[in-house]
This record gives structure tokens, sequence and C-alpha cells, in this order.
């Protein structure tokens, strides 16, 4: 009776049944993957609550793209990055989930492929799923560092393949794409006529320069090119719903592109009157979230680091974003890592395997975590290390 794009399988995984059962029983967990960024105890700006006091939001004029001023406000944060976007290669959606749903519908027909990144976040297979297209992955692989195993991504495609998915930095490997990568995808792109997604949600969250790092695919041009992001990272909003889509690449492409995500727009006319009014002044508040959230990443990674050097684990290379990996020992599988330390130390980390990591006995944790549940948590592993 129901679709069969809705991989629908109600049962819960061991960690989720265990860590219910804790909570059922009062148990206080160190929760190390925390990264709500409205429950992590960052101050926002008294101005948030100001820009929701426009009576502009009592008129409803819809816009399929989003209105001019929002995406103005979009334009002008790219340039305060140094990236040159004008607003009328901006479409608004109401996050970067329905963003991806967009895409999939302006680029692939039910049967079509897309390649994602492994690993990755575990969303792809879901959003594509639901449009009736196919997820194929290409693997980032480790040596002192993340990269793009372009061979692999060239095995990988097919004549069904229209898009390649880029998450820049990566969640939760942290790790950007580089110049000579870029280079390589837009030479495939363009010569098989398939489209870059650049998802660049904690592109604003970079833990040191690097020259050779690219932070946005705004700027190419040799291919069709779509770049993500939103409130959700770039002002620590998730609650505001507010994401959106820059098109660029050569001029025809981009402009046809833009008239049929309109037209795609235009069926849902989703992203609400009241945050695209206060757009402006939410996105100007998002600096005051984001030193405060580069602050505590920083030191959060630069306590992991030195709080597990000389034990039995450690971190693996991490170039931005809000997560860290840890390598443990591999004589227990990352699932059993986790399984024993939420049961036996009530501290609760995601196991590899929730990402798709290859590597066996890896542990993600949130950099956004509060620092003394960090140390506490981190506490605890090193004593079942020892």
């Amino acid at each position: 009776m129901f679709s069969s794009r809705i991989p629908w399988d109600s049962s819960r995984n061991r960690l989720t049944r265990l860590l219910a059962a804790k909570r059922a029983v009062g148990a206080e967990i160190l929760d190390l993957t925390e990264s709500n960024p409205t429950r992590a105890g960052l101050a926002h700006s008294p101005e948030i609550l100001r820009a929701f006091e426009d009576p502009r939001m009592l008129v409803y004029e819809p816009e399929p793209a989003g209105s001019t001023e929002a995406r103005e406000a979009v334009a002008a944060y790219y340039a305060a990055r140094g990236f040159h976007v004008w607003p009328g290669q901006i479409v608004l959606t109401t996050s970067t989930s329905e963003s991806y749903a967009y895409l999939f519908k302006l680029l692939a027909d039910p049967g079509s492929q897309v390649l994602t990144p492994r690993p990755s976040y575990p969303l792809f297979e879901l959003l594509a799923g639901l449009e009736g297209i196919e997820v194929r992955q290409y693997p980032l692989v480790y040596h002192s560092g993340w990269s793009i195993d372009m061979d692999a991504l060239a095995d990988a495609l097919s004549s069904r393949v229209k898009a390649i998915v880029l998450v820049n930095p990566n969640n939760p490997t942290g790790s950007f794409v580089k110049r000579d990568e870029l280079r390589a995808l837009c030479q495939i792109c363009e010569q098989r006529g398939i489209a870059l997604i650049s998802d660049e949600v904690f592109s604003d969250y970079a833990f040191a320069p690097d020259p050779e790092r690219v932070l946005s695919l705004t700027s190419v041009e040799s291919c069709l090119t779509f770049c993500l992001s939103g409130l959700s990272k770039v002002a620590g909003l998730p609650q505001m719903k507010l994401g959106w889509i820059v098109v660029s690449g050569p001029a025809k492409l981009r402009s046809d592109a833009l008239e049929r995500l309109e037209w795609i727009a235009d069926t849902y006319l989703s992203v609400s009157s009241t945050v695209q009014c206060a757009a402006a002044r939410l996105m100007a508040s998002g600096e005051r979230v984001q030193r405060q959230i580069r602050s505590r990443t920083a030191s959060n990674l630069a306590f992991l680091r030195e709080a597990l050097a000389g034990s039995a684990a450690g971190v693996l290379a991490v170039e931005g974003g809000w997560c860290a990996a840890l390598q443990l020992p591999r004589f227990r599988s990352d699932e059993e890592w986790a399984l024993g330390l939420l049961e036996q130390e009530n501290v609760l980390a995601q196991p590899g395997f929730f990402y798709d990591f290859d590597a066996e006995s890896l542990l993600v944790v949130s950099l956004l975590t509060f620092p003394q549940t960090l140390r506490q948590g981190i506490a605890q592993l090193s004593a079942t290390l020892e």
C-alpha cells in the first residue's frame, strides 16, 4: 500500500536501545555527540528577537526564489568572505535537506544516480531514495589526512550519474576539498555533463589556514555547480529554517537551472515570509555565534589531542567542522567500543559505522560538546583504555 521509496524499518539499533534503557532508569549520560547549537550554551545576539518586530511579516508576498532582500543578505554573507555572488544566483529553501530534494528533482529522473562521499553524514540515501534515484559512493582515503580517491570516483561513474556531491568540509572527517581535486572534478563534470553539488554548511569553521583548501565552489565556471548552506550552521539557528542554493557555472546552463529551480520552488513556496524578512539581521548575528563555536571546537580539539597523546587511542587529522574521529584499539569493533562505554561508563559516542567509515574501531565525538562534559567523558575513556 505504501511507496517503496520509504525504506521503512522501525527497529532501533543496539546503541539506541541501550541509551533509552539507561535514560529510563535516570542514568546521567555524558553525551559526547551533542551537535545542536541551540543546546550548546551559546550566547545569541538580542538582535535576533528584535528582528521579528518587522510589520512586513504580516503581509504575504510570495517570490518563488525568495525575496530580493533575503537573497541580498545571503549575497552579502558571501561578499564578506571574499566571494562574489549576486542575488540572482540564489534560490532560498527551508533547509539543506530541501535543497538536496530540489536539486535531485532538477537533475535526475527516477533510476538516475548521484555520487556521494564515504564516509559522510548518513542522509543521502534517504533523500535520494525519496526522489527515486540511487546513491553510489566514492571513498575518502586517509593517509595522515583525508583525500578523495579520484581513481575510485572515476570507476563509480556511469551513464546514469547526474551529479557528484561534495561535503566541504566533510562531516565527520572535517576534510576540505583541495584545489587539485577540484580541478579534476570540474574536468570530469564538464566532459560528461555532470553537475557538482557542494554542501558547504561547515565551511566557516576551519581550524587553520591552508592555501590548497577550497572554501567554496561559488566561483566555479566550467561546469554547472550548486553550493548549499544555511542559517543552521552560519548563525547557529537550525530552528529558523532558512537555507539556500547558489548556482554557478556556464551562463546558459546556470540560467536554465535557475529557471527550473524557481519553477520547483514555486510548487512548494516553503520558505516563510517571517524568516525572509528577518534574514539580514539573522545573518548579521551569525558572527557572534561563529566566534563562540570556533573557540569551543578549537579548544575541545586541542584537549582531545593532548588528553589522548601517548595513549592507545588517537585523534584522526581534522581540518574543520564540528566533529572529531577517534581511533581506538582494534581488538573491539567500533560498535563494541560505543556499547561498552555507554553500558559501563555512561558515556555516549557514535560508532564509526554510523557514517560508513571503512576503518574499524572509530568513534565520532562532537567538538561542540560542553568542555566539562567532554573532559569527563574522555577521562572515562582513558580509564577504560588503561
